[in-house]
């Protein structure tokens, strides 16, 4: 596993300890898929599920789409591990809930 791909599953982590902490909200299937998988390939699984999670429309109704993985693959830092194919997946899905992007 490269560093920008380690740096990337922490990311994926820290996206379930903050839901955890600030929603409420224990995404239970989503960290045990992160750990299951790692990371990188979770988040390829989860973006290429059409009509999105459970979990992203816990994030939509609580306005923290900040906290999405659609978002997490949008950073410019993590572009080279997602095609484009799956970053206009993140785009458009995230687009569609009125999450403004470049916040």
């Amino acid at each position: 596993m490269s560093t920008l791909e380690s740096k990337f599953h922490q990311e994926m982590n820290n996206i379930y300890f903050t839901a955890k902490k600030e929603l409420k909200y224990n995404a239970s299937r989503f960290i045990q898929l992160v750990s299951r998988e790692g990371g990188l390939k979770a988040a390829k699984l989860l973006i290429s599920k059409s009509g999105g999670t459970y979990g992203f429309e816990v994030l939509w109704e609580n306005n923290r789409l900040d906290l999405s993985v659609e978002a997490l693959v949008l950073r410019a830092e993590y572009q080279e591990l997602f095609t484009d194919g799956e970053r206009e997946i993140c785009r458009h899905r995230l687009k569609e809930f009125g999450y403004e992007l470049n916040k």
